[in-house]
């Protein structure tokens, strides 16, 4: 069983998981502390209050915090947005790498050949 443990850690569809999870918690600390420290100033300027986690409304005993509500759907879209601008990046590379590969015939290519030339023998 450890042996198998072993095989399915060291898969690469793992590590790049692990990885990935890893580079998507430490940019989630990077996108929190630009929205709180550049984005939330900016936006308060305008509304009149830089810290939009304090915004809330009650009603009766219930406390609805809409600021924290737009501090979220603020980190959404920046994160959405530079997800976006990588993935345009990597289908951008990848396009440029399948134009420069030459046209190198695949195995099927060679059995559609084969294919046709046994066609072109039965008619003789």
């Amino acid at each position: 069983m450890l042996k198998e443990f072993k095989q399915f850690i060291a898969r690469g569809n793992v590590i790049d998981l692990a990885v990935g999870v890893i580079i998507g918690a430490a940019f989630t600390a990077i996108v929190q502390s630009l929205v709180k420290n550049l984005i939330n100033p900016l936006i308060g300027i305008f509304v009149g209050k830089i810290d939009l986690s304090n915004l809330v409304f009650k009603v009766g005993d219930a406390t609805f915090k809409y600021g924290s509500f737009i501090n979220s759907v603020i980190n959404f879209l920046i994160i959405s947005f530079v997800v976006f601008l990588i993935v345009k990046a990597v289908n951008k590379i990848t396009k440029k790498e399948e134009e420069e590969k030459p046209d190198t015939p695949t195995e099927a290519d060679y059995l559609k050949e084969i294919r046709d030339l046994l066609k072109e023998k039965e008619a003789k």
